[in-house]
């Protein structure tokens, strides 16, 4: 039985030792916690569960786009809502609004400076969306070769060049511009895809125009469609070289498909760069992840370029997020891969903090052994206030000794209940001592 209560009793001791302590590193430990509850609530290091992003109108490689992000970023806990919208210029006017986070906007689009623009920044160019403009062979029989080359052959055509709000009018405007067209003296029209693409297809017009990643479905479905051929832009070059938002792109022959080698020879186009941008106030762990989502949706190969060759820094026409810099030059940062993205990023804006915390409170530790001193010796001290007042009543009257001894059989008694660490033994049996030597002058 005394075997089994020593390792109770050592237990008990070190119990003690602990609680001292801490109680002693309080105040520390206090102001500890609320600086980092005040550096939490400035930082606010975890992102938002919900986040709004501007695709574009139905069956669109901006819905398409958009639903990936959505499927992506789910897997964190976060809820993507996607907004449609007419296009690249209203995504942003969105964004400018504050009336979503995100928005996939198309190179050429904006209609101010940049230095005049503020508060939008860039997770980097995303993809390629070619100028597809489709042309009804029956059109085309009365020019040269009964094929259309050029937008000059476009002037007595039935052309629809995209709905308002889109993109692709003001692309086709300053194409225009280019060949010293005027649209007003043109047969145009601005529908939506679906509705463009039935009357195209029932010949009330000879001409259609898209400015889509091959994503789009009306794409995919018009390159296949017999009696419809894509226009080959011989002068590319030249156009990129006017509109610096222009690249110049080839369709290989037989990327749509190569048992019908379709198309049947290469095909030039020129192509604007697509951008995703968030507004300023968007939380950088939401950047980040949308950064780490574009490498997976648009790095693999496609029909205009290599594998790995976006999402890109360059071609962008704003200043590119830190985040997404980041993310595209170094990839995911290294906690991430390792750690559940929560913790990860939170120890990833936390550290900075916690190292000036540290730093704060390393000079401050330095008077918990003292007030851990001062908490355990002031058990065993207190006591000799009452030891010296019983001391002195009995140098003023020794005939009442023999009360007094009443007196100090309870105090010994009160203080064998005085625990401390063993290391402050020798000061709890110091004053034992001292009320034994009293106790004895009283007896005598």
């Amino acid at each position: 039985m005394k075997r089994h209560m020593k390792p109770v009793k050592a237990l008990h001791n070190t119990l003690l030792s602990l609680r001292d302590l801490l109680v002693s590193a309080g105040p520390v430990l206090l102001l500890a916690v609320g600086l980092l509850v005040l550096a939490y609530w400035w930082l606010d290091p975890n992102p938002p569960k919900r986040v709004v992003l501007a695709t574009g109108g139905p069956q669109s490689a901006y819905e398409e786009f958009g639903k990936r992000y959505q499927k992506a970023l789910k897997a964190y806990g976060i809820e993507v809502v996607l907004v449609p919208s007419e296009g690249s210029p209203a995504n942003l006017r969105l964004l400018r609004a504050g009336k979503a986070d995100l928005g996939f906007v198309q190179g050429g689009t904006n209609d101010r400076s940049v230095r005049e623009e503020s508060g939008i920044q860039s997770l980097g160019s995303l993809f390629l969306e070619p100028l597809w403009m489709f042309y009804r062979t029956e059109a085309a029989k009365g020019m040269p070769a009964g094929v259309l080359s050029s937008l000059t052959q476009l002037q007595d055509l039935r052309i629809n060049v995209g709905f308002r709000g889109s993109g692709s009018p003001s692309l086709m405007r300053k194409l225009f511009e280019q060949n010293s067209l005027d649209p007003a003296r043109m047969k145009i029209s601005r529908l939506d895809e679906t509705t463009a693409t039935v009357g195209f297809l029932n010949g009330e017009l000879d001409v259609i125009v898209f400015a889509s990643a091959p994503e789009s479905l009306m794409v995919q479905m018009l390159l296949q469609t017999p009696g419809v051929k894509l226009m080959d832009f011989s002068q590319s070059e030249a156009y990129s070289r006017r509109l610096p938002f222009l690249t110049p792109v080839v369709l290989p022959r037989g990327i749509v498909d190569l048992a019908k080698d379709q198309p049947p020879q290469d095909v030039r186009l020129v192509a604007t760069t697509t951008s995703l941008l968030a507004r300023e106030g968007t939380h950088p762990a939401l950047l980040q992840l949308f950064a780490q989502a574009a490498r997976d949706i648009h790095g693999p190969a496609g029909w205009f370029n290599r594998a790995s060759a976006y999402p890109t820094l360059e071609r962008t026409e704003y200043p590119v997020s830190a985040e997404a810099e980041r993310m595209l030059r170094s990839g995911k940062p290294f906690l991430q891969r390792w750690l559940p993205f929560w913790i990860a990023n939170l120890v990833e804006r936390m550290w900075l903090v916690l190292g000036i915390i540290l730093a704060v409170l390393l000079p401050l530790t330095r008077i918990v052994p003292p007030l851990y001193q001062f908490r355990i010796r002031s058990r065993v001290f207190r006591w000799y206030a009452q030891l010296r007042d019983i001391e002195a009543r009995l140098h003023a009257e020794p005939a009442a000794g023999q009360e007094l001894v009443g007196e100090l059989d309870a105090l010994d008694e009160r203080v064998g209940r005085v625990s401390v660490p063993l290391s402050y033994a020798d000061e709890l049996y110091a004053l034992r001592n001292n009320i034994e030597a009293v106790r004895r002058r009283a007896a005598a």
